[in-house]
């Protein structure tokens, strides 16, 4: 009821009053109630959205806070012989750069998603999602200053967004490029890492240090938070490209080159001699998959690995609808 008829009999021009005035009360709440959507919408984790390269309604809450999966900062890194913890088949990323080798167990990685490190004087980022199984690793210097990244509790196509703590920009791991902020559109350089076993790595490369569990925080490395996961159909979060050729969590190399985009599955690779050789956006590659260690590289003609992105078929696609995918010759 309008509160002036409390004081005063219901005449025509009072009911006129009242009207207008609960309609502009009606009004004023509903713009009040979109503006806070609208800041809302924009702000999610305390990021600021504005104007994003991606939609705002496929960005979603993973369920942590900001910073609730912490990166590791200062990385302490022991011996393949002080590494008794790891099993044979326990699956890491391994990197060879500037004569280094190191390895990053997924094990730890599942924990913390993000290592900030440094091999020989350059600096470079470690990132790990695990609803995607995608590992990538990008140098960390940009416009010649050096970024730290950490996990944002954010998701988009269900991966994970970092950001950096220099300027808070979002950068999308599979699009390896700044979705907002004040560096949005930059995109970060990848570096070659191998997704493969324990014992693949150590005995390929058997002076590698290995990273720590010694990590500052207090997790459980032995348990895996996402048992299951990867033989499941089913997706924690929202894509917007699904393609069923392919188990959801199918195994599969990626290669991008000049907007193109080709997929080559573990289960085709293992029916080929572990060597294909073809050409690939006019240029020579050479895909090469160790049955043993389910794993997978890719060359040039020169023998120099490309980067590439091993990663869950779902989480390829959702991002390149377009790729090709390899089949092997029957």
């Amino acid at each position: 009821m309008c509160a002036i008829n409390v004081v005063c009999k219901m005449t025509r021009t009072n009911f006129c009053f009242c009207f207008i005035y609960s309609s502009l009360n009606v009004l004023i709440t509903g713009a009040l109630l979109t503006t806070m959507n609208v800041a809302m919408a924009e702000t999610l984790n305390g990021f600021d959205l504005q104007n994003a390269l991606i939609p705002l309604a496929a960005i979603e809450r993973g369920g942590p806070p900001r910073d609730g999966i912490p990166a590791i900062d200062s990385p302490r890194f022991t011996t393949i012989g002080n590494a008794n913890w790891l099993h044979p088949d326990d699956r890491v990323l391994g990197i060879y750069r500037n004569s280094i080798a190191r390895a990053y167990p997924i094990a730890i990685l599942n924990w913390h998603e993000i290592v900030n490190d440094t091999i020989g004087d350059e600096p470079i980022v470690v990132t790990f999602c695990p609803l995607c199984g995608s590992g990538m690793a990008f140098k960390s210097k940009v416009n010649n200053r050096r970024l730290r990244f950490a996990v944002s509790g954010l998701l988009y196509e269900s991966d994970v967004l970092l950001y950096d703590r220099e300027t808070e920009s979002l950068w999308s791991q599979i699009m390896s490029k700044a979705v907002t902020g004040k560096l949005k559109g930059i995109e970060l350089q990848q570096i070659a890492l191998t997704l493969t076993t324990w014992q693949d790595w150590k005995t390929r490369f058997p002076d590698s240090m290995v990273l720590s569990r010694e990590t500052g925080f207090q997790r459980d490395y032995t348990r895996n938070p996402y048992q299951g996961y990867g033989s499941s159909r089913s997706l924690e979060f929202s894509v917007s490209n699904q393609d069923n050729r392919l188990h959801p969590k199918a195994w599969v190399i990626g290669l991008k080159r000049n907007g193109h985009f080709k997929a080559y599955p573990f289960d085709e690779l293992a029916k080929t001699s572990g060597i294909v050789r073809e050409k690939f956006n006019g240029a020579e590659i050479v895909v090469h998959y160790d049955s043993a260690s389910r794993a997978a590289v890719i060359t040039d003609k020169a023998g120099e690995e490309i980067p590439t992105i091993s990663a869950y078929w779902f989480a390829w696609y959702a991002f390149h609808p377009d790729t090709e995918v390899f089949r092997a010759p029957r």
